[in-house]
């Protein structure tokens, strides 16, 4: 029996989803597995004027007994995880550790942001007035907006929503059009939670379907303070401008061009298997892939070696199969974009190997691919750019200087590491000197990040933190305060201004 008859018990029957405009479609082998109508601009807006009139309600609750919702929440999710993980590997395509692993990330984010609901610190701040005492304080900041790729489709919108709902916000959310599912039935388990909860108004949380539009509306509306969006370059650079066009604040989470250096001194066991892991891991469709490898001349064809050998191994197949790593693509133009992108290598002279499509058996709507290797020279252009997909591009490198100046000589700046032994070259990688991106990490991958850990990334990848750390703060407005306590009012900084 699929666990998904689970989630009945919020109200989700994928069988009854079948009339809409969205369709969606199973990456294992295209076939679609449901529709679902998209909202109406008319709906859009009466569900941001509900969430508008339940932010007046909420931020009153106490930061603790907010937190109690998403402590509940939790736990209904740990309830109904095999269910939410089957979903994603249903809609996503991903293999069942890291479908599950997903969730857990919502489990995570929930049990932080429940500590956090005790933990929204401010600052007592000395007056150079007497009897006076200055504060700092964090408020509530509004209705705040997520959009969400397909690639992580619970995960990251939970990394906001949790956040946003202890820090006293309402939240809405536009997933990818992708992955309509998912969302939903993540939604309706939250759903099940606001409705047995007291303290929680109507339209604390709501979830707007629909493609492209929907995020322009959110984007200009001025009811909403933050928009926190997870996407492209491109669709970034729109939400930005229009955000910042009203003076709303943006949380951005966008491209990334990832890369590793494997030095003299690195472990080979582990440097390959992280390697692997982070270059194919998700067929290549996470924001952490890495996607360029700096091997050390001394390393590079014993590195190599093994690498063709790992590649030419990976279990390629149904995201289904207990013994698959590699599942599909997401879709036929993922593919296109990935065979475009290993032809202009070829094409710059570039030596490929693998990244041709793989058959599945039965399987033959889906977009299976074997991950791709490409050594290179030096930097083209193609190798330049993120193609969500599972290409390496691997090129040889004589000092750590020069290794760091290629990690830092893209756009994007999101995650890199550094495998080594050497405690100066780590030690450089981490300071000022070193890596540009908002993640470094040594003697392991660039993906794979944790949720204690503000992630985000600098340049091109937008700039914003999500997660751990003070990501909070993103969701509350600072506020300083000062209280006279005296019967005389002096002026700061000394300022004489006596009336009759």
């Amino acid at each position: 029996m699929s666990a998904l008859a689970s989630l009945a018990e919020v109200g989700f029957d994928l069988t009854t989803l079948t009339t809409g405009e969205l369709e969606s479609r199973s990456p294992i082998d295209g076939r679609v597995l449901a529709r679902l109508p998209r909202i109406s601009r008319a709906q859009y807006d009466a569900t941001v004027a509900r969430s508008a009139e339940a932010f007046q309600a909420w931020r009153a609750v106490p930061a603790p007994r907010r937190g109690e919702l998403v402590r509940l929440f939790g736990e209904a999710v740990r309830h109904h995880k095999p269910a939410l993980a089957e979903l994603i590997t249903l809609e996503v395509g991903k293999i069942g550790s890291e479908a599950a692993g997903e969730v857990q990330e919502v489990i995570d984010i929930c049990d932080f942001a429940v500590g956090l609901s005790r933990q929204l610190y401010g600052l007592t701040i000395a007056s150079e007035r007497k009897h006076h005492h200055m504060l700092e304080r964090w408020q509530p900041l509004g209705p705040v907006g997520i959009i969400t790729a397909f690639n992580f489709p619970m995960a990251v919108w939970c990394w906001n929503a949790a956040l946003a709902l202890v820090c006293g916000d309402t939240v809405l959310w536009k997933p990818s059009e992708k992955t309509p599912l998912t969302a939903l039935a993540l939604h309706r388990v939250l759903e099940s939670v606001i409705a047995n909860f007291a303290d929680a108004p109507v339209g604390l949380s709501a979830l707007l379907h629909g493609d492209r539009p929907v995020g322009e509306w959110l984007a200009e509306d001025t009811r909403l303070p933050l928009i926190s969006a997870t996407g492209s370059t491109r669709m970034g650079r729109d939400v930005g401008v229009k955000v910042a066009g009203r003076f709303g604040r943006t949380l951005l989470e966008l491209g990334g061009n990832n890369a590793m250096i494997v030095s003299p001194t690195a472990a080979e066991d582990l440097a390959v298997r992280a390697i692997t892991f982070a270059a194919a891991g998700t067929a290549g469709q996470r924001c952490t892939t890495l996607r360029r490898l700096y091997v050390h001349d001394s390393r590079y064809d014993a590195i190599m070696t093994r690498l063709k050998r790992a590649y030419g191994s990976l279990r390629v197949g149904s995201p289904q199969g207990a013994d698959t790593l590699v599942g599909p693509l997401v879709d036929a133009a993922a593919f296109e974009a990935m065979q475009t992108a290993l032809a202009a290598a070829k094409a710059a002279g570039g030596i490929v190997h693998h990244g041709e499509r793989v058959h599945v058996a039965g399987l033959d709507g889906g977009y299976y691919v074997r991950p791709a290797l490409v050594e290179l020279a030096g930097p083209i252009e193609v190798s330049l750019k993120e193609t969500f997909a599972p290409i390496l591009y691997v090129f040889r490198y004589s000092t750590i200087e020069e290794a760091i100046a290629a990690n830092n000589a893209v756009t994007q700046g999101l995650s890199s590491s550094l495998i080594t032994q050497n405690l100066s070259e780590a030690e450089l990688f981490l300071s000022a000197e070193g890596s540009d991106c908002g993640i470094a990490n040594i003697n392991i991958g660039p993906s794979g990040a944790e949720i204690g850990g503000a992630f985000g990334g600098e340049k091109e990848t937008g700039g914003g933190r999500e997660s751990g750390s003070d990501a909070w703060k993103a969701y509350m407005r600072r506020q300083t305060q000062t209280v006279n306590y005296s019967a005389t009012l002096p002026l700061a900084q000394g300022v004489k201004f006596d009336i009759e």
